[in-house]
């Protein structure tokens, strides 16, 4: 019987469409769960400052793992529940090599953080589509890496937007070269996240769900992009969106509609609401090779301990 008690879902890719917005019908569902006694997070690279157009429109909406995993919040009562920043000697050394590369620099702490002449074209960056919430929620300095060098500031994750993939691999090679003790993720088309080292989006459901109480057995992630590796390892139930990449397809359970036809909705009626096989615990258990026995097929663990008939769940 199901047992999943919250959804993680990831923002852009997953839960907002093409147009950045979250359709009615995922809306409901989110409602219906709510309704239902369970718990919906956001688990976002976004930090708070870019959520705040979301959190007042989402039925019930309460924590946030943000910042990919660097700051876990609590919007009913206001308060950080977690939250860890970079080192301020790695982000300088961090936006030293974005400035090698031309890459525009964004600082995620409590505010969102850019530099103007980078920020007012952000197409040359392939992060056009963001352009009119960067131009309300940002924060604009003339220089940012003069400014951080002069009053270092807390920066809970760097996201350096790169021209062009080869740009983002060689800041990738730069930054394995000088042993900087980060945490790197692809995001977006050529985006680099970098957080503190250990700190992810599985992190942050972690420390989520110790608040809780709550076994992470009983979570379910679902995410589009790399980044969203970790949470969806971490979780007891992996969804990829019918968007994802290649890799995050291979490493979930299931995978569900795209970003623009309600996958999200189809995750939480499907997935949370429904009584389902715990998928991933099956899964685990899993050693040996698929059988058969008068036309029967069942699945046998090495031990011979475990058998599961596949018919059966379908």
């Amino acid at each position: 019987m199901n047992n999943y008690q919250l959804i993680a879902f990831d923002m852009d890719g997953t839960l907002l469409n093409s147009d950045k917005q979250i359709s009615p019908e995922t809306l409901n569902a989110i409602k219906r769960a709510g309704d239902a006694g369970k718990t919906v997070i956001l688990c976002t690279g976004r930090n708070l400052a870019e959520l705040n157009a979301f959190t007042e429109i989402i039925p019930g909406l309460r924590y946030l793992d943000c910042v990919s995993g660097a700051c876990v919040y609590d919007l009913k009562e206001k308060k950080t529940l977690y939250s860890q920043a970079l080192d301020p000697g790695i982000v300088k050394k961090l936006m030293e090599f974005a400035l090698e590369e031309e890459a525009m620099i964004h600082v995620l702490s409590e505010r969102s953080i850019v530099q103007r002449d980078q920020q007012s074209h952000m197409a040359d960056f392939h992060m056009g589509i963001y352009q009119t919430m960067f131009d309300k929620i940002t924060d604009k300095l003339e220089n940012i890496y003069n400014s951080f060098c002069q009053e270092p500031f807390p920066v809970l994750k760097l996201n350096l937007y790169h021209k062009d993939e080869y740009s983002r691999a060689r800041t990738v090679e730069r930054i394995k070269a000088a042993g900087l003790e980060t945490a790197l993720a692809l995001a977006e088309s050529t985006s680099l996240e970098c957080s503190a080292k250990g700190i992810d989006k599985g992190v942050g459901l972690k420390k989520l769900c110790e608040h809780l109480g709550l076994p992470l057995e009983q979570t379910i992630a679902v995410g589009d992009a790399d980044n969203d590796t970790m949470a969806l390892k971490t979780a007891g139930l992996s969804i990829a969106m019918g968007n994802a990449t290649e890799p995050i397809k291979a490493l979930a359970d299931v995978i569900v509609a795209d970003c623009d036809h309600n996958g999200c909705a189809e995750a939480i009626d499907k997935y949370l609401l429904a009584e389902n096989w715990p998928q991933k615990q099956v899964q685990e258990r899993l050693r040996g090779d698929i059988k058969y026995n008068g036309g029967i097929k069942y699945y046998e663990d090495q031990n011979c301990n475990f058998k599961l008939d596949l018919d059966a769940l379908t």
